[in-house]
């Protein structure tokens, strides 16, 4: 069995995968305080909480856009396990070649969810990842990553609007029954949410006009399952699209 983990600025995905499925995962809130000890013990909970022993892990591999939990988490897999755990950076043979201005600068975790894709989609490819931020990933018909789009998650955006202005509450992130609000909360709902997945429809069409084609859209990241029913564009949904990729990069590097 595989360990897989991936590190976002708002949780910590740990997978616990065999053969390239998805058995068991598990999502604790990231914060950067923890010591490795505590997240030995938020990784020792996991396993016994499906039954699992250290001893039936055969490998482990790590993502992160967060240094410090990175370092903690790599700490605590070993403590754990007695193995040094993969992780996704310089010298990782990914297969995808990044054609950016500075390919050092893109996200492990956008090359994670682009190994993927790229296995079990058609090209080309958008890759939506809904999370704190909202990213666009665009791959071509050869199987380039292009770059993208960056933008504030819907989370974060709409505590701000409720955080910057005096007269305007907190809100839960669900769908609005009409465009058009007829009160605070359902206005604020339709901007949030369904400003999301306009947003989405726009960027993919402009997206698509840049790349010439019609391309695949993949969809992933906690809050994504909540907008693309709202979306005009078909979007498939794969929530374990960074699992699936950082198993493929085990793999490929492991044979290496």
């Amino acid at each position: 069995m595989i360990l897989a983990i991936d590190i976002g600025n708002s949780n910590v995905v740990i997978g616990f995968v065999q053969d390239r499925k998805v058995l068991h995962k598990v999502r604790i809130a990231t914060d950067v305080k923890k010591t490795s000890d505590q997240y030995w013990m938020d990784l020792k909970n996991s396993l016994e909480l499906f039954g699992y022993k250290a001893e039936d892990i055969e490998g482990a591999i790590l993502a992160s856009v967060v240094p410090p939990v990175l370092n903690s988490c790599r700490t605590a897999i070993k403590k754990l396990t007695g193995m040094e755990p993969l992780v996704i950076g310089p010298g990782v043979k990914t297969g995808i070649n990044i054609r950016t201005d500075n390919p050092a600068q893109v996200g492990s975790d956008l090359i994670t969810a682009a190994v993927a894709a790229v296995k079990e989609y058609p090209l080309p490819l958008l890759i939506v990842d809904m999370g704190t931020a909202t990213t666009i990933s665009a791959i071509d018909a050869s199987g380039s990553f292009l770059g993208g789009s960056i933008s504030p998650g819907v989370k974060i955006s709409a505590e701000a609007l409720s955080g910057r202005t005096a007269q305007l509450p907190g809100i839960s992130l669900e769908a609005p029954k009409h465009a058009i609000g007829r009160n605070t909360i359902d206005c604020m709902q339709s901007g949030s949410m369904l400003g999301a997945a306009a947003m989405l429809d726009g960027m993919i069409a402009r997206m698509e006009k840049e790349l010439g084609e019609k391309a695949t859209v993949v969809a992933t990241g906690g809050i994504a399952r909540y907008v693309i029913p709202m979306c005009e564009r078909e979007i498939r949904y794969d929530n374990d699209l960074l699992l699936k990729g950082l198993v493929i990069l085990y793999e490929n590097n492991k044979k290496c």
